[in-house]
């Protein structure tokens, strides 16, 4: 009997998808909840699992866009049986107690040691032997960089026709194309998705932004003191995220219009302080969402921001996550940028830029002194927002930071 996979419901506003890599091969057995493929949405990827154990019949090939709903495989349970082991299979692994059990040529090579989640997906999408590659981590253990810098290293050649269990050619988007001087390939999904909410932000808000500066001083020296102290009681580091997250609710509360959005001829005022934090990953730029943000403590922003950026960074997110935020935190600075103007999340009304520390010369008490100061940028839609509360806004977020003592310290 045959079991067909469908590509599955993974958000309401998502119809299609790609079929960006096959971590299973036509023909191979595979067993319930292993990872057939994954699934890249303009939100979100997804790594979609077998439902039943069988032998894979491939039908969508890597690069293929499909609908939701659309069968890209089948299973055949009757073959599960009769189909020989796989290298897969636990019986074949040698016992590492035995004093004679063979190294495989795998283990040998310092690159193909143990990945992790997000490495040997970068692996399977650069479609890259791990065993030849030389890993410059601890123990020579591939990382993401050693990955990227091979795929690059290999060039631009298109890669091979895609074709099915039969070895007839798959309808599949047309490779990248390159004549030495540059390259043109399809954007992914999630890129286009960028693109086109950047253009619409662009093109339906009235987008202004304030500058203003923020002295680290107090917040560094803050959690220089107390780190030994939450990372052993909490499990995790403090860092300068969850101030800002604290000192942006402390503005909201403040003032309310920034807490807003726009809905035709209506504003939508928000009583709640759910903050989107954008990620950086490979494939672009997601915002998972903080919920109640004014209700959590240090510690649990801190570890739902290190969960949503693990998770963000290996491809798991989900797109509830993503949904729902009501202002967004962008921090540029960790990439090194000293001053931008970052573009609004729609439907939002505000969105806060950090931007990287630097020792500075400013007057204090009449006197110059080197401080570690901080550029901000609020940028905002002024159809919901007059300037004055934006500056309002980006004044109470800098006292906040200048003097952590007016926020709600709970360490």
């Amino acid at each position: 009997m045959s079991i067909e996979v469908k590509v599955p419901t993974v958000g309401e506003s998502i119809s299609s998808g790609i079929v960006s890599v096959w971590h299973k091969k036509s023909g191979e057995a595979v067993q319930a909840g292993d990872p057939l493929f994954t699934l890249e949405t303009d939100k979100v990827s997804t790594e979609i699992v077998a439902e039943k154990p069988g032998t894979l019949k491939t039908i969508a090939a890597e690069g293929q866009e499909v609908k939701i709903g659309e069968v890209v495989a089948t299973i055949d349970e009757s073959a599960q049986d009769s189909t020989p082991a796989t290298t897969t299979d636990v019986a074949e692994k040698p016992d590492p107690n035995r004093p004679d059990a063979p190294v495989s040529e795998e283990k040998k090579a310092p690159g193909a040691d143990v990945l992790s989640p997000a490495v040997r997906r970068l692996v399977e999408e650069e479609k890259l032997d791990p065993a030849k590659l030389t890993g410059s981590g601890k123990g020579g253990r591939l990382t993401k960089g050693d990955v990227l810098s091979a795929a690059q290293n290999r060039g631009s050649q298109p890669s091979p026709s895609a074709q099915t269990s039969d070895g007839q050619s798959d309808t599949a988007p047309a490779p990248a194309t390159s004549d030495g001087r540059f390259t043109r390939k399809k954007m992914s999904p999630l890129r286009r998705k960028i693109a086109a909410q950047l253009v619409m932000a662009q093109h339906t808000a009235a987008i202004l932004t304030t500058f203003n500066e923020c002295d680290m001083s107090a917040v560094q020296a803050l959690r220089k003191e107390k780190q030994d102290g939450f990372t052993k009681k909490h499990g995790v580091k403090l860092g300068f995220m969850s101030f800002f997250i604290k000192a942006t609710v402390e503005a909201l509360q403040a003032v309310p219009s920034i807490n807003s959005r726009i809905d035709g001829d209506d504003q939508i005022q928000n009583h709640f302080f759910d903050i989107g934090v954008a990620v950086g990953t490979e494939r672009g730029l997601v915002v998972p969402v903080v919920r109640e943000a004014d209700k959590k403590s240090f510690a649990d922003l801190e570890r739902d921001i290190a969960d949503y950026a693990t998770r963000a960074r290996e491809g798991k997110i989900k797109i509830e996550d993503l949904q729902g935020g009501i202002f967004t935190i962008s921090n540029g600075g960790v990439y090194g940028s000293l001053l931008g103007t970052p573009i609004l999340n729609p439907p939002q009304s505000g969105i806060l830029g950090m931007h990287t520390i630097q020792q500075r010369p400013v007057a204090r008490d009449g006197k110059i002194e080197i401080r570690p100061m901080m550029y901000l940028a609020l940028s905002y839609d002024h159809r919901a927002v007059d300037g004055k509360e934006a500056v309002t806004f980006l004044l109470r977020v800098k006292e906040c930071i200048d003097d952590p003592a007016k926020l709600p310290l709970d360490f």
